[in-house]
């Protein structure tokens, strides 16, 4: 619902494909792309090599990490004073393209470390099975919203606040039961987590910001982007942890902490950085 959501959103900045192709060219979409499938992962996989955190762990954070972004980042861009139809059209990318890249990405990077490759044989991941999962939960409901927005504007328009809400409401109620299901597991390793996850998620969202100043982008999309870098969707890391990962604990830890956790840091981050000017 989610996505179906999104994808009505989306709609109403990429209506006219020449300006969609301009918008892509000056806003720097394929720079947040770089930045959400190399850059972060990248940093992922130095900070394990760093940190030296469990498998489980580890693992949880590279499957954050592969996720695409989480709407939430359309908000923090509107009060950073970002470019919000930059990120709006960067989320709906990276959601729709999810369904593929997800898994790939997981399983590309997670293989780099012969420790990680080598828990693959434990876990037993059915790939196939999960890009379909993913084409189910993400591609077929965007897919169907950006008919729906095409052909039935108004529908659309009437439908995409109430969808929005009932979808987030969703997701968060999932969220919070994963989270109450394991809370002793929870308040026991929180210390084991509360660190990498904030080391990890700053990161990606200063990571993001500066790669994009030194690639020039204006102050506007250098914002978004750091936000899209930072901001995932761990609740569907959540949903693919407890369907193909049996609901390991440490994975989980990750997922769940980052969920809360990018909504402060997002925060502190737009709040904070409103203030200063911005050049479109």
């Amino acid at each position: 619902m989610h996505v179906w959501a999104l994808s009505c959103l989306g709609s109403r900045y990429l209506q006219n494909p020449i300006t969609s192709i301009n918008f892509v060219i000056k806003k720097g979409v394929g720079h947040r792309i770089v930045s959400q499938y190399v850059l972060l992962p990248a940093l992922t996989i130095a900070l394990i090599v760093i940190w030296s955190p469990p498998q489980g762990i580890a693992l949880g954070m590279i499957l954050v990490a592969a996720c695409p972004g989480g709407n939430v980042s359309n908000f923090f861009s509107l009060i950073a004073r970002g470019n919000v139809a930059l990120s709006v059209t960067l989320t709906a990318i990276t959601s729709v393209s999810a369904f593929l890249i997800t898994p790939l990405s997981f399983l590309f990077w997670s293989s780099i470390l012969p420790g990680l490759r080598d828990n693959f044989s434990v876990i037993e991941i059915n790939f196939v099975e999960l890009f379909f999962t993913l084409s189910a939960i993400l591609f077929l409901p965007l897919v169907l919203g950006m008919v729906c927005a095409h052909y039935y504007p108004a529908f659309s328009e009437k439908i995409s606040k109430p969808i929005r809400i009932i979808s987030s409401m969703i997701l968060v109620s999932f969220v919070l039961i994963a989270f109450w299901n394991n809370i002793g597991v929870f308040i026991e390793r929180i210390s084991s987590v509360f660190w990498i996850v904030l080391i990890h998620n700053g990161l990606g969202l200063f990571g993001g910001y500066y790669f994009s100043k030194l690639l020039r982008n204006t102050e506007s999309v250098s914002r978004s982007v750091a936000i899209e870098t930072s901001i995932q969707n761990s609740g569907l890391g959540l949903i693919l942890i407890f369907t193909f990962f049996g609901g390991n604990g440490d994975m989980a830890l990750v997922a769940a902490w980052w969920a809360i956790w990018h909504l402060i840091s997002g925060f502190t981050f737009a709040y904070s950085i409103q203030r200063k000017p911005v050049t479109l």
